[in-house]
C-alpha cells in the first residue's frame, strides 16, 4: 500500500548567478516537498536554510574535465536522493540533472533563463529532447523553439 503522506522528493539544481536566483524564487513551490539544492557556490546552503544541499564544480563546454566530474557528482547526487521531480533553471548543472533524473524515471522540467530573450541557451536547446517540459519565459523564443511558455515568472 502507498503511503500517501510522503513528500514528493525534489531535486532543484542550478549553475550560479542569476540561475541561483531565479532557482530561490521558485522555493514557495516547493513548501510541501522534500527538496535537495545543487548549485556551484558551497556557501550558497544559508540561503535554502535546513534543505539538504550539495555544491558541484562549474564545469562547462570549455572546461571539459571539470564538466565530466560535474557530471559524474550529478548523477551520484541523483542516485542517492531519488528525486521524484528535477527542476532546474540552468546552466550545464540542469542539462546532467534533467537527463540523470529521467534515467531514473523522474518527472523533469528545465526553465531556461530569463536572460535567454533572443534564443533559447545551449543547454535547453540539447536537454529539450529529453526532459518532460522545457520552458522559455519569452513568448518569441517559446514559439520558435517549440517550448512552453507561462509567462516571464522569474
Amino acid at each position: 500500500m502507498m503511503n500517501m503522506d510522503k513528500k514528493t522528493k525534489v531535486l532543484a539544481v542550478a549553475s550560479g548567478g542569476g540561475h541561483w536566483v531565479q532557482m530561490l524564487r521558485l522555493r514557495p513551490a516547493f513548501r510541501d516537498c522534500d527538496v535537495t539544492y545543487v548549485t556551484v557556490n558551497p556557501e550558497s546552503k544559508s540561503d535554502v536554510n535546513d534543505s539538504k544541499f550539495y555544491s558541484v564544480t562549474d564545469g562547462n563546454r570549455d572546461t571539459k574535465f571539470t564538466l565530466i566530474m560535474m557530471a559524474l557528482k550529478l548523477l551520484y547526487i541523483t542516485l542517492i536522493t531519488r528525486p521524484n521531480v528535477v527542476i532546474s533553471t540552468g546552466a550545464a548543472h540542469g542539462y546532467f540533472a534533467c537527463r540523470f533524473g529521467k534515467l531514473i524515471g523522474a518527472k523533469t522540467l528545465f526553465i531556461d533563463s530569463v536572460a535567454n530573450a533572443e534564443e533559447m541557451s545551449l543547454s535547453a536547446k540539447l536537454v529539450s529532447s529529453h526532459a518532460n517540459k522545457v520552458f522559455s519565459q519569452w513568448p518569441k523564443v517559446a514559439r520558435k523553439a517549440g517550448v512552453e511558455f507561462h509567462g516571464s515568472v522569474l
